[in-house]
C-alpha cells in the first residue's frame, strides 16, 4: 500500500457513520450483510447508508455481491490487514525495535 492509498482509506473511516457500518459489517464476518439491515442497525436512511457504503467500497475495505434483490456488503480484511501493516511500518519506519514496542501494545490492549 501506498502513501496515497492509506489516505483514501484513513479518509473513509474518519467518519463516524462510515466507521460504524464498517464496524458493523465487520461484526457480521465473511458472510457479509445487506444493504437494507446495514441501514437498519445503524438507524440511517437508505441513502446515507449508500453513500457510507460506496465510499467504504471505493476505498477497497468492502466489497459487495448482488444476491437476488439484495446488495450484500462484506468488510475486505485481508485490504484492511494491509492498512494497519502500512500504518505500524510508516510508524515505525521499518525499525524493528519499534514495531515490536507496537506490536506489544497492540497485543495488551487486545487482552485486556
Amino acid at each position: 500500500m501506498i502513501s496515497e492509498d492509506a489516505v483514501v482509506n484513513l479518509f473513509a473511516l474518519a467518519h463516524p457513520g462510515r466507521l460504524n457500518v464498517f464496524r458493523t459489517i465487520a461484526k457480521a464476518g465473511p458472510q457479509g450483510m445487506a444493504a437494507g439491515k446495514i441501514a437498519a442497525e445503524n438507524a440511517i436512511p437508505a441513502n446515507t447508508a449508500s453513500t457510507h457504503l460506496s465510499i467504504l467500497t471505493g476505498a477497497g475495505l468492502l466489497t459487495a455481491y448482488r444476491d437476488g434483490r439484495s446488495i450484500i456488503y462484506r468488510a475486505n480484511f485481508p485490504h484492511y490487514a494491509d492498512l494497519m501493516r502500512f500504518l505500524v511500518e510508516e510508524v515505525t519506519e521499518n525499525r524493528p525495535e519499534a514495531a515490536v514496542v507496537l506490536q506489544d501494545v497492540l497485543k495488551a490492549r487486545t487482552k485486556a
